[in-house]
């Protein structure tokens, strides 16, 4: 497929007519604007005749399924992978303050002098409507991935996917709505997916998770016959068995597991905010299902977009798969962690893996003091400084010998270049550039 955009970028129809974009290249009518998905730029006046797109979003806390279909065809099909370690780069940014601030003799405190851009005032509530930074950061990617898809199809609907249940619905299955008056059978595949969601898809007897898998009631042992998530657990059919349930049989006096609801309650923060800047339609994960069950896919975020954009019996369309890449690494300073041998094992351990099992003012660490098991001292803790920001960066592809490699990192002040599938580095001056990988790239 080849995207098409006018001669004022706006998005117009895509074409499968290779040999005519062939020609418009050729003759200069046309220009590339675009590579992955390959997009193609008019030179010249045409007219702006469109057909109506609905876009399906599989909104997630790790991916992004989307779909974009018509009444004839799909055209445009794929999944985003989003980062995950914005946490754990914010954590490590305050383990590095700190230790700068440790060093200073004194240091005139400023936390009475400036308003925190999260608060309104020093010392009080958060502002109404803030986000943590990692929250923030995946809904600002599923809103920029949006308007990117935009930008080279004239959509005309958009329809996401908020969570894979109603947590609402599961409290009070009173609620009605549009989607909730289709029958006694949709309300219960909501909270079969919540169940499922919680057992990890797998038979919580035998461990299987690639058999069909059955929701049951397990409180038959104590009376309880209620259809509460407490009350319900994963098997696969063969485990399904009535003397299972027997006394002494492995169902009597089993109670399931919680699981947390870490993504779950990521898209019940972010669910509405995504709806209202889009001003778009919105939909749920085991409405999705039914769709997908009765269409007989597989379970792929791009499917689950294909089901929520409204798909049947169109053509389908090969999936593009985009992967989010961290644009830039600002930090300059590194912390090198001393090395050590451990005398049980003989394996080189990090000062901080043998640690004393400190108490701080916040924190008991009331466990055993492994410093006794440091040996010989391998490395030095050191601190290294960035002076210079390197040509090559993490995740960039170049050409070595003939073949294409990644790129892990540079070292020796910038002389050697380290690449992800090669057990040593080699000089810098030896390998050419093949593609520098930033933001939303595709795989």
């Amino acid at each position: 497929m080849v995207y098409v955009l006018s001669k004022d970028e706006t998005p117009l129809m895509p074409t499968k007519r290779h040999g005519k974009v062939k020609h418009l290249l050729r003759e200069g009518k046309a220009k590339v604007v675009r590579n992955k998905p390959f997009t193609i730029q008019l030179t010249y006046d045409t007219t702006h005749y469109t057909q109506p797109i609905t876009l399906g979003i599989d909104s997630g806390h790790k991916y992004i399924g989307f779909s974009a279909v018509t009444g004839k065809e799909e055209l445009l099909s794929g999944e985003v992978e989003l980062r995950d370690d914005i946490s754990e780069l914010i954590k490590e940014k305050v383990m590095y303050r700190r230790i700068r601030r440790s060093r200073l003799r004194y240091r005139e405190p400023k936390f009475d002098n400036r308003v925190s851009s999260r608060k309104e005032t020093p010392r009080k509530g958060f502002k109404e409507g803030w986000l943590a930074p990692s929250i923030k950061h995946k809904l600002d990617t599923h809103i920029r991935f949006i308007e990117f898809i935009k930008k080279i199809l004239p959509i005309t609907d958009i329809i996401i996917e908020v969570a894979k249940f109603d947590t609402q619905k599961i409290k009070n299955p009173e609620i009605k709505g549009k989607e909730y008056q289709q029958g006694e059978q949709r309300d219960f595949y909501n909270l079969r997916e919540y169940i499922l969601y919680r057992d990890n898809y797998t038979c919580q007897l035998c461990g299987k998770s690639n058999v069909p898998l059955e929701v049951h009631h397990i409180g038959f042992w104590k009376g309880d016959r209620t259809n509460r998530p407490s009350n319900l657990i994963t098997l696969c059919t063969k485990c399904h068995d009535p003397k299972n349930h027997l006394k002494g049989g492995k169902l009597y006096g089993m109670e399931p597991v919680q699981k947390p609801l870490k993504e779950a309650t990521f898209m019940t923060t972010v669910r509405w905010k995504l709806v209202d800047m889009l001003g778009c339609g919105y939909t749920y994960g085991y409405i999705t299902k039914v769709r997908r069950i009765a269409l007989n896919l597989d379970k792929t975020h791009y499917n689950d977009a294909f089901c929520i954009a409204g798909g049947t019996n169109q053509r389908r369309i090969e999936p593009i798969y985009f992967e989010q890449i961290r644009r830039n690494n600002r930090s300059l300073e590194y912390f090198y962690d001393a090395k050590y041998i451990d005398t049980r094992d003989g394996s080189t351990k990090k000062g901080q893996e043998l640690f004393n099992g400190r108490t701080t003012r916040n924190k008991n660490y009331n466990t055993e003091n492994l410093k006794k098991y440091r040996g010989k001292k391998v490395s030095k803790g050191r601190r290294s400084i960035r002076k210079k920001r390197y040509f090559y960066q993490p995740k960039d592809l170049v050409i070595y010998e003939g073949r294409k490699y990644t790129v892990k990192g540079v070292h020796c002040r910038g002389e050697r270049i380290i690449l992800a599938e090669l057990s040593k580095s080699v000089k810098i001056e030896t390998v050419e550039p093949y593609m520098f990988r930033k933001g939303l790239c595709v795989v």
